[in-house]
């Protein structure tokens, strides 16, 4: 099930600088402000940490046959026990939902230098987002490496509408950072989380060869038959629109004049 629509979901934003001083700042790869990307800039970086055991997987690599959406940047497993999302925005995929009974889980595939990991930078900057917005946060180990659990008000920016669990997990890839937020009893781990924790391990991310400059939004984009089936529709109306604005019952028709 694929939807356009807006959400008001619980939604963290990556920033740009780390805590501490030492994040991955733009103007590491920048020469100039609106300057071209420059991928030589990533041998700097310190050398890749290995990646999880398993998935996420790259989509160079070698991974288990099954069946998936297409969704540009994102390869998601399908099945008849959850639903999939693609959240646009601006008429751009920002993130895509998966929804299995009360809980989902928010994926967002990010460029990421060569070398280096962006994950241990960005749960330092996450941690510090959560705490200005009235939270609390703490670490421990995952099925995908450390992850971050936090308790963040039910509506964004407002503390006093009381706080819910959120638990945000990443891997670094190659070239590629691929973030998880599980909301709902999937946020807890156990056997609410096991189908949407094999969904995120089956995940296929499509980095592309374009050059993108870290942290920034790798495309998503909706499956072609999608697009085409929202094409006609919207042609199908817009010729509705049409006839209905032709005829107009207040509108003076033809007249015909008959001479004997």
């Amino acid at each position: 099930m694929f939807r356009r629509r807006r959400s008001e979901d619980v939604s963290w934003d990556l920033p740009n600088e780390s805590e501490d001083g030492q994040g991955l700042a733009d103007d590491e790869v920048y020469d100039e402000p609106g300057e071209a990307y420059d991928e030589a800039a990533e041998d700097e970086w310190p050398a890749e940490p290995p990646r999880a055991d398993g998935g996420p997987w790259d989509a160079g690599e070698p991974f288990p046959a099954q069946e998936r959406v297409d969704l540009g940047s994102l390869q998601v497993p399908m099945g008849p026990e959850h639903e999939i999302q693609i959240v646009m925005a601006d008429q751009l995929g920002v993130w895509v939902t998966i929804r299995h009974g009360q809980s989902e889980l928010q994926l967002q595939a990010f460029a990421a230098p060569r070398q280096g990991s962006l994950w241990d930078v960005l749960r330092v900057e996450t941690a510090r987002e959560v705490r200005e917005a009235g939270g609390e946060s703490w670490e421990r180990p995952g099925p995908f490496g450390t992850e971050l659990l936090a308790r963040v008000p039910i509506e964004q920016g407002q503390p006093a509408s009381g706080l819910q669990v959120v638990r945000f997990v990443g891997v670094d890839g190659p070239r590629w950072f691929l973030r998880g937020l599980f909301i709902g009893p999937a946020a807890d781990g156990g056997e609410p989380a096991s189908l949407l924790e094999e969904i995120f391990r089956d995940t296929v991310v499509v980095r592309g060869e374009q050059p993108v400059p870290p942290r920034d939004i790798l495309e998503l984009r909706l499956p072609l038959e999608v697009q085409q089936a929202i094409e006609e529709q919207q042609a199908t109306a817009a010729e509705e629109n049409r006839f209905l604005t032709d005829l107009n019952p207040f509108e003076r028709g033809p007249e015909f004049t008959e001479t004997r």
